[in-house]
């Protein structure tokens, strides 16, 4: 391995550490708790050093996003794989963006609720949240009804998931109707 590969390759781990850094902090305590400097003393490394990876906690919620909307992706594709038949597929996969979306708020908040600098619907939207449309897409658009574009059932239905995560989240909806709420979104929703 030549001498600039293995930079190459330490300055890529730097950066998976300081990404995995800035979520766990997150996780636990908050957006709010992710300065540069919480950062640079938890990797043990200087702030020079985090700003010559990212030019600030903006860059750091971006990077956060784009891993997360990689491992929505597969859970979304994977929990749609094992379901038999397009309604099971489409409830699969409500459950496993909710579920995602509960298990990982800070990550969710990075995707979707804070500026990590993420272009949305755009050509230069990142491949990562492209592929994550496209995971719901797979699905959704074979149940958007004739003469609906699949895109934009895509987009009501995830609305939807969205507003119900969010609002389960802050407590306006209570969470044993969750399967309830699922349901008739599935029901109303998709032409089966």
């Amino acid at each position: 391995m030549s001498v600039q590969e293995r930079k190459q390759r330490e300055r890529a781990e730097r950066e998976r550490l300081i990404v995995a850094t800035a979520r766990g902090l997150a996780e636990q305590q908050g957006w709010d708790a992710v300065t540069t400097r919480r950062l640079a003393e938890r990797i043990e490394y200087s702030q020079p050093v985090l700003y010559s990876h990212f030019r600030g906690k903006r860059e750091i919620i971006g990077a956060v996003a784009l891993d997360g909307a990689t491992e929505l992706a597969a859970a979304l594709r994977a929990a749609t794989a094992v379901a038999d038949g397009p309604r099971a597929r489409v409830a699969a996969l409500a459950r496993a963006y909710l579920d995602f979306a509960a298990a990982n708020p800070a990550v969710y908040d990075a995707m979707f609720q804070l500026d990590g600098g993420l272009a949305f619907a755009q050509e230069s939207t990142p491949e990562q949240l492209k592929d994550a449309f496209a995971a719901l897409l797979e699905t959704l658009g074979e149940v958007a009804g004739e003469g609906v574009h699949p895109g934009v059932f895509t987009e009501v239905f995830w609305a939807s998931l969205h507003g119900q995560a969010t609002l389960t989240r802050a407590g306006r909806l209570p969470p044993e109707y969750l399967d309830q709420r699922v349901d008739l979104l599935v029901d109303r929703l998709a032409l089966l």
